[in-house]
């Protein structure tokens, strides 16, 4: 698994405080996403993502464009969404936005689609909540044609018909890497074996063993389905520092921020240090000094057999200039250690058998 194993970075854009403590303008966070993008690559990160949101406290609505500025000033590190909201978008539209990319990428991108865990989308392009799952079933019914055939004949309830339609530019090496993001739902693991393509798992609290069975449901309906096997990835918040003390005092304030911002949106009761830091030594937090981390992911990787970690990098109001030293020890220290773990392991293994 080692050798194969992706370690990447996902970043949501969220509106973060500059040297005077005051939040930055949008256009600022955006400038210092692709600054981020640029030092993970320079450092051998295999992955970039970037997520989708309209509202206040993110910056990045379009990431294929933020994407496309990286991609220009990148030439290794892989690129794509985390997540594209498919239901409130065009499935026409995506795949021409990301074959785009792929091609001024040089083959370099990727998306992953999902139905996303906020709804404004809904209201600005004129969707109803109460079609939820019938717009995502059916536009990834439809995502999955484009990227799988040169003329596409379709028809469903939620957006005119196609027919013997041929959508440009074509994608160059054939088909678009494409992932479907999964946040607990069995029904959404079964629809991404339905559509051949492989799962990344968004595990955003909680012990990351509660996501064991979706991986097994996930590879006993492959087997159901006949189909091949299919990778699964995981990504999860965090952070690092020189040491785990560091880290978590970094992290705390701008992590009860924004999670009593959404919280209170949502219903829940106020966070508390306790359940952060819970979080982060049982939970799906994954903050710490490099060799915590790196335990910590390896373990992750290791018990639902995933070969790809995209570590959550930015979170609530965390400074830019602290997201840039997380990434530089994520590059130049976690990497190298989860994948040191991870061979160890597979050696200890194999001496045993």
């Amino acid at each position: 698994m080692a050798p194969h194993l992706e370690l990447g970075l996902d970043t949501f854009g969220d509106i973060t405080t500059g040297p005077d403590g005051q939040l930055l303008p949008h256009a600022q966070v955006i400038r210092d996403v692709i600054d981020e993008a640029i030092l993970a690559d320079s450092l051998g990160v295999d992955f970039f993502g970037v997520g989708e949101h309209h509202r206040a406290d993110f910056a990045v609505s379009a990431p294929d464009v933020v994407l496309a500025a990286v991609a220009a000033r990148t030439s290794r590190m892989r690129l794509g969404s985390a997540v594209t909201v498919l239901s409130s978008d065009d499935p026409v539209r995506v795949v021409q936005r990301f074959a785009t990319l792929d091609a001024a990428s040089n083959g370099r991108a990727e998306v992953i689609l999902g139905r996303g865990s906020f709804t404004e989308s809904f209201p600005l392009f004129g969707y109803e909540l109460s079609q939820y799952e019938e717009l995502f079933e059916e536009k990834l019914d439809l995502f999955a044609a484009l990227i799988r055939q040169e003329r596409v004949t379709w028809q469903g309830k939620t957006r005119p018909a196609l027919v013997d339609q041929r959508v440009f530019p074509p994608i160059e090496r054939g088909t678009l890497k494409t992932r479907i993001g999964v946040g607990g739902s069995p029904e959404s693991v079964v629809r991404a074996v339905r559509y051949d393509l492989p799962l990344m798992l968004a595990i955003i609290g909680g012990d990351p063993r509660r996501f064991k069975p979706f991986a097994d449901l996930y590879h006993r309906a492959l087997q159901q389905f006949d189909a091949p096997s299919l990778p699964i990835g995981v990504h999860s918040p965090g952070h690092v520092a020189e040491t785990d003390a560091q880290a978590r005092e970094q992290l705390w304030p701008h992590y009860r921020e924004m999670r009593d911002r959404i919280g209170a949106e949502r219903g829940w009761p106020p966070t508390s240090r306790s359940e952060f830091e819970q979080e982060a030594e049982r939970g799906s937090l994954y903050v710490g000094s490099p060799e915590t981390v790196a335990r910590k992911i390896a373990a992750t990787v290791k018990l639902l057999g995933a070969v790809r970690f995209d570590l959550k990098y930015t979170s609530g109001t965390l400074p830019h200039e602290l997201a840039m030293r997380s990434i530089e020890l994520y590059g130049r220290e976690v990497i190298p250690k989860v994948r040191e773990l991870l061979a160890n392991v597979a050696t200890t293994a194999t001496l045993s058998s």
